[in-house]
């Protein structure tokens, strides 16, 4: 069966030459945008009415100058005392406000984009897109600028997006995709300029930007950002930080990263969580280094973790696209403690992905990743795939080799048909995981078990009544098993849950989960879990959950609350309390948890924070007060915090009060 997936006729608009740059403040002056090209028509709504018109008329202008791409939005609106602007962090997910997005697919691959948002209040939002959007990294950063504004009977944003943020290919005239994006969360609404679509990042669904011009204007190859950190801890003295990363950028399609001693993009810790498994947790990364090229490691099986990779002294790296192959290469070392002495030794990681495109937005891909530790290799290699046969069919693939001292060249594998529409998803997966190979590949890698054979199934299903007092219903189940290499049953669980949404902002979901595990014996495990409350769709919810069941042996009591409130365009709180009680509870993991979020944004480059998070079970009390000024965004910046206490989830910190303050700077 070919992979292509036929292409509709799309729609095109041209990237028309501006005379002079718009001024980008979120006001549409008729000379500044004059000779912009314009789309002036109803969207095509993804949900809750897919392939309708949306009820809301948007009006998009785009132009161009040789050093940045324009886009300009009038998102009219009947009602705009509704709108809803909550979201003042950038990063933070949109979609609980009104918010317009520009994807752009540079290569005109229909795989991979890259993706700006905002809101009413001028959040911004980027990050990359691949695999035809079954991959969205949000982490990825990059200089660029808008601007917003409200106004009777709409709201308007722009976006300057620099020539020097992208990467594309040579050449003097160029068509890339592009899409457009809405969302008005009062009805739920998603809706795109090119549509319908499967799913918003659906990249195949993209219509065409044509008419650009390689830039004319001088761009910038070398960029330098050195960091400071100044510390002061109780009872420890003061300390000194100091490091950067230098990247250049040989071609509009290749760039190469440097760094040494990396800093974290905030000075924050983890935010604790409830474990009810007996398998590792996943943690995201933060630091800057490794985010770029992010979105090509997002694998089932995962065989490059970066958080293995702790306290490194000096990395190097190179991403980039040559005709239709993507590629990252990483090389990095750190020095390791061996020993309660402090003791440590040198490990070198090496790192290597490349990634060609196929016929409708398919991938086949190659990683390889090593650890050299005391003269000895662990790592993987493996080939990895996805499929998209139509725009609702695809498959996804995986076959690696482990080699180190415990593997000995183990097989870890798996395939995974499904069906994605924008209502429904089902996918039938097995996985053969060997024997020992979870030491090894973890020495890079992300693994949280080795020794199976497994099979698992989702189906869900959302549904979206019209009339009535129900505005959405989303019901599905999951089921899975595993047994050894060997034949021996080691887990079997069932996992059904629905959740309603009214008309009204109210919601309920009610989860069950039955559960059987092998471990030193036997365990039936079961929970049924209720959750309810209310989203005002404008920055303020309230929900309240319970449940129990048996966990292991003992008998669970699952409950707890979270809020969040919005008070004007600046002040945000949030607040979450859980609770867990185990009885009998042989590993004292009986704990409240408290996680308490204050946030006053002055705009969104200078705010000030306060987070708390409390865990009972281990005594662990986590405070941070921050002021950040972003004077060059998103990199260039001044950060004062106090902090009491900070560590890796479900470990207690023996922190004790430090004042840090941190300065980083872009030339």
């Amino acid at each position: 069966m070919s992979t292509a997936v036929a292409a509709a006729e799309k729609p095109s608009i041209g990237a028309a030459k501006l005379s002079t740059p718009p001024a980008i403040d979120g006001e549409i002056g008729d000379e500044e945008w004059a000779g912009a090209s314009i789309i002036d028509e109803h969207f095509v709504q993804i949900e809750p009415e897919h392939g309708s018109p949306s009820p809301f008329r948007t009006v998009v202008r785009v132009g161009q100058t040789g050093d940045s791409l324009y886009v300009a939005f009038e998102a009219y609106d009947p009602d705009p005392a509704r709108l809803a602007a909550a979201v003042t962090q950038r990063d933070d997910d949109l979609d609980p406000d009104d918010s317009v997005g520009v994807l752009i697919d540079t290569f005109g691959d229909r795989r991979t984009a890259y993706l700006f948002g905002t809101n009413t209040l001028a959040t911004q939002l980027d990050g990359r897109i691949a695999d035809n959007g079954r991959t969205v990294d949000l982490e990825w950063d990059e200089a660029w600028t808008c601007g917003a504004n409200r106004y009777a009977d709409r709201w308007v944003a722009e976006f300057e997006i620099p020539f020097a943020a992208l990467r594309f290919p040579s050449g003097a005239d160029q068509t890339w995709g592009i899409n457009f994006l809405r969302m008005v969360p009062r009805r739920l609404e998603s809706a795109l300029w090119s549509g319908p679509a499967e799913s918003r990042w659906r990249v195949t669904a993209f219509g065409s930007l044509t008419g650009i011009k390689s830039p004319v204007g001088e761009q910038k190859t070398w960029q330098a950002i050195p960091y400071a950190v100044a510390s002061i801890e109780e009872d420890k003295g003061a300390d000194l930080e100091i490091g950067g990363d230098l990247r250049w950028r040989p071609s509009s399609s290749i760039g190469v990263d440097l760094t040494v001693n990396p800093d974290f993009a905030l000075i924050e810790a983890d935010v604790e969580t409830i474990n009810l498994t007996r398998f590792e947790l996943f943690i995201p990364e933060k630091r800057p280094f490794f985010l770029e090229g992010n979105q090509m490691y997002e694998q089932r099986i995962r065989q490059f973790y970066s958080r293995r990779i702790g306290d490194i002294t000096w990395g190097g790296k190179s991403t980039g696209t040559i005709a239709r192959t993507d590629f990252s290469v990483i090389a990095t070392s750190e020095d390791m403690e061996i020993d309660a002495t402090g003791a440590t030794n040198r490990a070198d990681y090496g790192i290597a992905r490349f990634q060609r495109g196929l016929p409708g937005g398919s991938t086949i891909g190659l990683l390889a990743t090593n650890r050299r530790r005391d003269g000895s290799n662990q790592g993987s290699i493996g080939l990895d795939t996805t499929l998209f046969f139509t725009e609702t069919f695809g498959m996804t693939a995986q076959l690696i080799r482990v080699h180190g001292d415990q593997a000995d060249g183990g097989l870890a594998w798996f395939v995974r048909p499904s069906y994605d529409s924008a209502t429904t998803h089902f996918h039938v997966r097995y996985t053969s995981l060997d024997p020992q190979i979870r030491e090894d590949f973890n020495a890079v890698g992300f693994l949280r078990d080795d020794d199976r054979r497994e099979l698992d199934t989702n189906f869900n299903r959302t549904f979206w009544p019209q009339g009535g007092v129900i505005e959405k219903i989303e019901a599905g189940a999951n089921y899975n098993r595993y047994t050894s290499q060997e034949g021996v049953l080691r887990s079997w669980e069932f996992e059904p849950d629905v959740e309603i949404t009214f008309r009204s902002g109210w919601e309920i979901e009610i989860e069950y989960v039955d559960e059987f595990k092998l471990f030193e014996k036997e365990y039936r495990n079961d929970r049924v879990e209720l959750k309810g409350g209310w989203d005002g769709r404008d920055g303020r919810s309230i929900f309240a959950f319970v449940g129990s069941g048996v966990n292991f042996d003992s008998d669970l009591v699952l409950y707890g609350a979270e809020a969040a409130w919005k008070f004007g365009d600046s002040l945000r709180l949030s607040y979450s309390a859980t609770r867990l009680e185990l009885d009998p509870d042989p590993e004292n993991e009986t704990t409240w948890i408290h996680v308490l979020e204050a946030l006053y944004a002055f705009n969104p480059d200078l705010f000030v924070k306060l987070f708390v998070q409390t865990n009972s079970a281990i005594d662990k009390v986590n405070v941070q007060a921050v002021g950040v000024w972003r004077f060059k965004p998103p990199f260039g910046s001044v950060q004062i915090a106090f902090q009491r206490g900070t560590s890796e989830i479900g470990e207690e910190s023996d922190q004790g009060n430090t004042l840090f303050t941190k300065f980083s700077w872009v030339f």
